[in-house]
């Protein structure tokens, strides 16, 4: 990630969690807040309602990979995380990537430079 670092200190948790805005969709929660430092810090949590060890891991490097390769439209300066739901479980990169976009979307925190995502209109869809 380029121009973002790690959210790994509990605090740093607690204090977005508390003081920060969330959305959530299908697959996945996201809290933001500014942090007024001119990079982005991003945190990954993934429970164990998700699955075992294997699957918490595959789905954190998902959703990892899908932020690093659209970390240039998000807006500098502000903390984010992003938590794993249950229906993340065995989803492909792209629906992880297009659940991102959305979230970031309905945070306007999205440089929105590539018009809209043909997938996200599935995210919402009850199967």
């Amino acid at each position: 990630m380029k121009f973002s670092e790690s959210l790994k200190k509990n605090h740093d948790f607690q204090y977005v969690y508390k003081k920060g805005k969330s959305f959530a969709n299908k697959y996945l929660i996201m809290y933001q807040m500014e942090n007024h430092l001119g990079k982005n810090r991003v945190g990954i949590s993934v429970s164990k309602k998700v699955g075992n060890s294997i699957v918490r891991h595959r789905v954190t490097r998902l959703i990892r990979e899908s932020y690093r390769l659209q970390e240039g439209r998000f807006q500098c300066g502000l903390d984010i995380i992003i938590i794993a739901r249950a229906g993340a479980k065995g989803r492909t990169y792209q629906e992880i990537e297009s659940a991102l976009l959305h979230l970031g979307k309905l945070h306007n925190i999205i440089d929105d430079i590539n018009g809209d995502i043909s997938s996200e209109k599935n995210i919402n869809r009850n199967d």
